[in-house]
């Protein structure tokens, strides 16, 4: 189940999927499966090889991308999440989410 964000923000994140860039999406995330995590940052791009490569470029097994028919995405979770938002500057996901606490 995702939250703490607007339809707005998801919109974007959709439309930016669709354009074919490297999108994120930061929210809190439940998951039964993850009962330590809280969040998610989800790294969606329509051209399925450019995600490959975002992928690889970061370290990431891209056999773990979600191929959805409209939006493939990676999930990042844990310290890797952190990690790479970081790494590529989207600190505003690292405050607003409180990730670094």
């Amino acid at each position: 189940m995702a939250f703490g964000i607007s339809r707005a923000e998801l919109n974007e994140w959709k439309q930016a999927v669709r354009r074919g860039e490297i999108a994120f999406l930061t929210h809190y995330w439940l998951d039964p499966r993850f009962p330590e995590m809280k969040t998610v940052t989800k790294v969606g791009c329509a051209d399925p090889d450019k995600l490959v490569e975002w992928c690889s470029q970061h370290g990431l097994n891209p056999a773990y991308i979600h191929n959805r028919a409209a939006f493939p995405h990676f999930d990042l979770i844990g310290p890797r999440q952190i990690e790479i938002l970081q790494q590529i500057g989207l600190h505003d996901h690292l405050e607003r989410f409180r990730l670094l606490d």
